[in-house]
């Protein structure tokens, strides 16, 4: 029997001065988003502006939680980073898909598919760029 819970657990592994993966476990909902929210921006007012969100263990995500991914996202552009997402489930991938999110956001099978996205001067390419949602 799986048991539902409150709670969210988010780890985070420094891959560099700049980037970092956030591994996410659990709901991303109205009460854990913040928890998902505070981690990341930390991350970002810490000078690591370049964030791979691991979602392999992502069960559920609401409206809430999907306001959670465009906030990052914001936050990182606006320190010159950017956020990726990778090893997103099924239906979580429908979900940013149907709401038009994953126009902006990159999408990676893998962790390692989405830090090796890096462009050779270090830093992610420009996701989002021009689509008006920062300009």
């Amino acid at each position: 029997m799986t048991s539902v819970s409150d709670t969210l657990h988010v780890t985070v592994q420094p891959t560099s001065d700049r980037t970092a993966v956030v591994a996410v476990a659990g709901d991303v909902d109205l009460h854990t988003a913040s928890t998902l929210r505070t981690h990341a921006l930390a991350l970002v007012e810490e000078g690591v502006p370049d964030l791979v969100l691991d979602l392999a263990g992502v069960d559920f995500v609401d409206s809430t939680g999907l306001s959670a991914l465009i906030t990052l996202l914001h936050a990182t552009h606006e320190a010159g980073g950017s956020l990726r997402l990778a090893d997103v489930p099924d239906r979580l991938m429908r979900m940013i898909s149907m709401t038009g999110i994953s126009e902006l956001l990159p999408v990676h099978a893998t962790v390692a598919d989405a830090l090796a996205g890096r462009t050779a001067a270090g830093s992610f390419g420009d996701a989002g760029a021009g689509s008006g949602l920062f300009d």
